[in-house]
């Protein structure tokens, strides 16, 4: 059976473009630095202000949060946290004043979620953060507007690709 395996991937890797090989798996491996280093970013951020107690996961989920109150499935289902372990980050966010959450009348089961003040204030930073950055991340980075729509076209087909070989298992 490995056998097998082993051999169609042989035949695969034998009929692609050896660039776009190469490129894939660049750009791969520039995804995954780039998420570590925004989370990087945004802790040395929460660093600086005074704000370590949260982690820049936690940062970032309560800037994706906004103003909006969600349940922890909607996070996930929503794109806004991608992690496994989504209930452990909101009770800890909730206990450290971050979160608010209110059980559902008619399902007890079910918390939705809120920001609180302070955690407006967090999301906050992460915000003034991002527009410290667009005032020059052209002229230092040298991206233009036009760049970001082609890399921001090109990420959305390759989110929908895989997304399609999870959903249909390709």
């Amino acid at each position: 059976m490995n056998y097998a395996l082993d051999a169609e991937r042989q035949r695969a890797s034998d009929i692609q473009d050896p660039n776009l090989r190469s490129e894939y798996l660049h750009s791969l491996n520039l995804i995954e630095r780039l998420h570590r280093l925004l989370l990087d970013v945004i802790k040395d951020e929460f660093d600086r202000t005074g704000g370590s107690d949260l982690n820049a996961v936690q940062a970032l989920l309560l800037y994706n949060m906004g103003d909006k109150e969600l349940t922890a499935g909607e996070l996930k289902s929503r794109g806004y946290y991608m992690g496994s372990n989504v209930s452990y980050n909101l009770k800890k966010l909730v206990d450290m004043g971050y979160i608010d959450y209110e059980r559902s009348e008619s399902d007890k089961r079910s918390v939705r979620v809120s920001l609180s003040a302070k955690g407006r204030k967090a999301a906050e930073v992460v915000h003034k953060l991002y527009q410290r950055q667009l005032g020059s991340v052209e002229q230092v980075a040298q991206v233009t507007g036009e760049e970001f729509h082609g890399l921001n076209k090109a990420l959305a087909r390759l989110e929908r690709f895989w997304t399609d070989q999870i959903r249909f298992r390709l």
